[in-house]
C-alpha cells in the first residue's frame, strides 16, 4: 500500500476468491487527507481491518518516498513479509507492523513482493496505526534534493538559436569545422561563453578548429591587402597587418567574407585604454601607471600607421582617414589583444621582425577564463588545427572554461578588461614609496639598503596575497630593518636566513602597518566609486568594473591581515 506520488486508489484482493468490491465492502474504508508533492491535499482510501473490526482507528499515512511493506511479528522476529499487493488480505491480525525496504543487517526475510530485504522501521499501537519515516531519508527526498541543487546552480541560456550564431555555424561548417560538444550561451556573472552539450572527461578534446578558420597574417597577405603590404617600406608589423584587415573587413559590411565572425565580436571593450580618463584615475596607482602607458602606446601606434593607411586609398571610395580612425584602430587593437591565441613564431619577408605569434580563432574565442582550470592548447601540425584538451571534467550544460594564464586581477584588467572573483593569483602591489613609508627616517644606511634591493631585484613585485605578505616583501622589509651593527649580514637576509627575533618582529610590524594603510585606502576608494556611480550613470558599467577590482583587493588585504596577526602572535 505504498504511496508513490499521486497513485490511484489501491484495489483489494478478495479472500477465498471473493471479488474486490466484496473485499472493499467487508473491510470498510475511510477518507484520509494528506499533502502531496505539490503541497496540495489529496484524498486517500485508508483501510480498517478486514473482517469489520471497528475497534481499530484509521491508518494515518504520510507521503512515503519508498513503497510500504507490512511484516508480521512472530515470536522470533519477522516471520512473513508481504508486498503492497498482498497486504489487503492479511490486515485482520493486529500484530502487523510497517517495514521500510532498506538493506539493514539483522533478522529479516525476503519480501515476496519485490525480493528486497526488510527490517522493522516503526512500531504502532493496536488502536492507532501511525506510519512515518525519518524525514529526508527516502528516494523521493534524494531526487528532490538533486533537482534543488541543480536548479540553484547558475545555468546558462542557450543562444544557438540566435541568427548571428546560426550564420557563424554555417560559415564554420563551410570551412570544415564540426562541433557537437559546445554551444554558445549567456551565463550569469561571466556573460557570453560556451556551454557543454555533453559530459566532458579529462583529456577529452574540447574543440579542434581547422587552420582554414584562423585569421592570421597569412590570411591578410593572401587578401587584397597583400600587394600593398608587400611593397610598403619599412615593412609593417604583423600587428598592423591584422588590425588593418579587421578595420577594412568591418567597413566592408555585408561584402566581407568574414562577416559572420565580425558580427559576434564585441562592439566595445573595457580595457583601461578604452576607459574614460576620470575612471582611470580611480584605479590603483600601479595599474593606473600601466594603463596610461598602454594608452600612450596605442596612440603612438596609430600615429605611426597613418602613412600606411594613406597608401590604401585606391581600395576605397571614402577617405581613408574616415575609415581608419583612432577609434576603429583601437577596436581592432583590443580585439587582437584580448582574443588572439598564440601560434609558433613565423617570419615573413614582407613583415617586420616583430614576433608573428597572434591568430584570431572564431568560435573558440568565446571560451571564458577561469584560474582554477587547466587545459592543453596548441596548433597541431599534423591535423593543421588549433586544438584544446581539458584536464578537468565538465557536466552537461555547464560553462566550459579555459585558463588565460596565472594572472592577478590587475593583469587581467589591463590585458582583457575583466576581474576574476576569488582569483587565487590576486594580490596587492607595494610600491617603493610605500615600502619605506613606515621605516625610520633617521637611518643613515637607508639609501644603501635600497640600492642593494634594487641591484638584486627586490624592489619590484612586492605583494600581499591570500596567504599574507609575499616572501619577497618580507625579505625586503627584513633587510631594510637591519640594525647598523648587523648590516653586514644583508647577504644572509637575501638567502632567507633569520638574523634575530627582533628583526623578524620589526619587519612583521611594518608589514602590518602597510597592510592597514592599504585597507584604509581601499575603503576610501570604494566610497569614492560609489558616490561617482550615483552622480554619473553613463559610466555605471566602467565604474562597476573598477569597484569589483577594489573589492577583490580588499578581500586579499583582510586575509593578509589575519595571517600577519597569527605570525605576530608567535613572538608574544
Amino acid at each position: 500500500m505504498g504511496v508513490y506520488g499521486c497513485r490511484p486508489r489501491p484495489r483489494l484482493l478478495g479472500i477465498g476468491g471473493e471479488s474486490a468490491d466484496t473485499a472493499h465492502a467487508r473491510a470498510g474504508s475511510c477518507r484520509l487527507r494528506r499533502k502531496g508533492p505539490t503541497r496540495e491535499t489529496e484524498d486517500l482510501d485508508c483501510l480498517r481491518t478486514p473482517g469489520g473490526r471497528d475497534d481499530l482507528q484509521p491508518l494515518s499515512l504520510q507521503l512515503w518516498p519508498v513503497p510500504l511493506t507490512f511484516v508480521h511479528l512472530g515470536p522470533f522476529g519477522v516471520s512473513t513479509c508481504l508486498g503492497p499487493a498482498h497486504c489487503s488480505r492479511h490486515l485482520g491480525n493486529g500484530r502487523w507492523r510497517l517495514a521500510e525496504l532498506v538493506g539493514l543487517p539483522g533478522r529479516a526475510s525476503s519480501c515476496p513482493g519485490n525480493g528486497s530485504k526488510v527490517s522493522l522501521n516503526c512500531v504502532s499501537e493496536r488502536r492507532n496505526y501511525s506510519f512515518s519515516m525519518q524525514k529526508g531519508k527516502g528516494r523521493t527526498s534524494r531526487i528532490r534534493r538533486r533537482k534543488l541543487c541543480r536548479s540553484s546552480e547558475p545555468r546558462g541560456v542557450n543562444e544557438s538559436h540566435k541568427s548571428e550564431f546560426i550564420e557563424l555555424r554555417k560559415w564554420l561548417k563551410a570551412r570544415k569545422f564540426q562541433d557537437s560538444n559546445l554551444a554558445p550561451a549567456c551565463f550569469p556573472g561571466t556573460g557570453r561563453g560556451l556551454m557543454s552539450q555533453t559530459s566532458l572527461q579529462e583529456g577529452q578534446m574540447i574543440i579542434s578548429l581547422p587552420e582554414s578558420c584562423l585569421l592570421t597574417t597569412d590570411t591578410v597577405i593572401r587578401s587584397y591587402l597583400g600587394a600593398y603590404i608587400t611593397k610598403w617600406k619599412p615593412p609593417p608589423s604583423p600587428l598592423l597587418a591584422l588590425c588593418t584587415f579587421l578595420v577594412s573587413e568591418k567597413h566592408a559590411g555585408d561584402r566581407s567574407l568574414w562577416k559572420p565572425y565580425l558580427e559576434i565580436l564585441p562592439k566595445a571593450y573595457t580595457c583601461p585604454v578604452c576607459l574614460e580618463p576620470e575612471v582611470v584615475n580611480l584605479l590603483p596607482k600601479s595599474l593606473k601607471a600601466k594603463a596610461e602607458e598602454q594608452r600612450a602606446h596605442v596612440q603612438e601606434f596609430f600615429a605611426s600607421s597613418r602613412d600606411f593607411f594613406s597608401s590604401l586609398q585606391p581600395l576605397f571610395v571614402e577617405a581613408v582617414d574616415s575609415i581608419f580612425s583612432y577609434s576603429a584602430l583601437l577596436w581592432a587593437w583590443c580585439t587582437i589583444n584580448t582574443r588572439a591565441v598564440y601560434l609558433r613564431p613565423r617570419q615573413r619577408e614582407c613583415l617586420s621582425a616583430e614576433p608573428d605569434t597572434c591568430a584570431l580563432a572564431p568560435y573558440l574565442d568565446l571560451l571564458n577564463h577561469s584560474p582554477s582550470v587547466q587545459v592543453k592548447a596548441a596548433f597541431n601540425e599534423e591535423t593543421h588545427s588549433y586544438e584544446i584538451r581539458t584536464t578537468s571534467r565538465w557536466r552537461k550544460h555547464e560553462e566550459v572554461f579555459i585558463c588565460y594564464g596565472p594572472h592577478d586581477n590587475q593583469r587581467l584588467f589591463l590585458e582583457y578588461g575583466f576581474v576574476s572573483v576569488h582569483n587565487p593569483h590576486a594580490c596587492v602591489y607595494v610600491s617603493r614609496e610605500i615600502l619605506v613609508k613606515y621605516l625610520p627616517s633617521r637611518d643613515k644606511q637607508m639609501d644603501k639598503k635600497i640600492s642593494i634591493l634594487k641591484d638584486h631585484g627586490y624592489i619590484e613585485n612586492l605583494t600581499f596575497g591570500w596567504d599574507g605578505p609575499s616572501w619577497r616583501l618580507l625579505t625586503a622589509l627584513k633587510l631594510l630593518c637591519l640594525e647598523a651593527e648587523k648590516f653586514t649580514c644583508w647577504k644572509k637576509v637575501l638567502l632567507g636566513e633569520v638574523i634575530s627575533d627582533t628583526n623578524e618582529k620589526t619587519s612583521l610590524d611594518i608589514a602590518q602597518k602597510i597592510c592597514y594603510y592599504f585597507m584604509e585606502e581601499t575603503n576610501a576608494m570604494l566610497q569614492k566609486v560609489s558616490h561617482m556611480k550615483d552622480e554619473k550613470e553613463a559610466l555605471i558599467n566602467q565604474l562597476t568594473l573598477v569597484e569589483s577590482l577594489w573589492t577583490e583587493e580588499l578581500k586579499v588585504l583582510r586575509a593578509s591581515a589575519k595571517t600577519l596577526h597569527r605570525l605576530q602572535t608567535a613572538f608574544t
